[in-house]
């Protein structure tokens, strides 16, 4: 048995043909886990800083004494910026 057997399927792909913001993150962070760096970042650019933010999202539910809101919120900010920029990107050159 793999652990690709149970990874979600993009509902997105699925039922309209389009690729979402977040397709190819799972299989990144898989990636990221095997140790195979560059491909992770190749194949979802904002995996690092989408692990970075859910690690630090852990950690402001731990510690409860700090407040993390303008960090989180900042960012939530640059992955959705990266995420963005590669989505066009990989569009731009796929009808090219």
């Amino acid at each position: 048995m793999d652990i690709e057997d149970f990874m979600l399927t993009c509902p997105s792909k699925k039922f309209l043909g389009v690729e979402c913001l977040g397709c190819g993150a799972q299989r990144a962070v898989m990636l990221v886990f095997e140790g195979r760096f560059t491909e992770a970042f190749e194949m979802y650019p904002a995996v690092y800083t989408l692990l970075l933010f859910f690690c630090l999202l852990g950690i402001s539910f731990i510690d409860r004494k700090r407040k993390y809101t303008t960090v989180l919120l900042f960012m939530a900010l640059i992955n959705l910026m990266i995420m963005i920029t590669s989505y066009v990107y990989r569009h731009s050159t796929l009808f090219s």
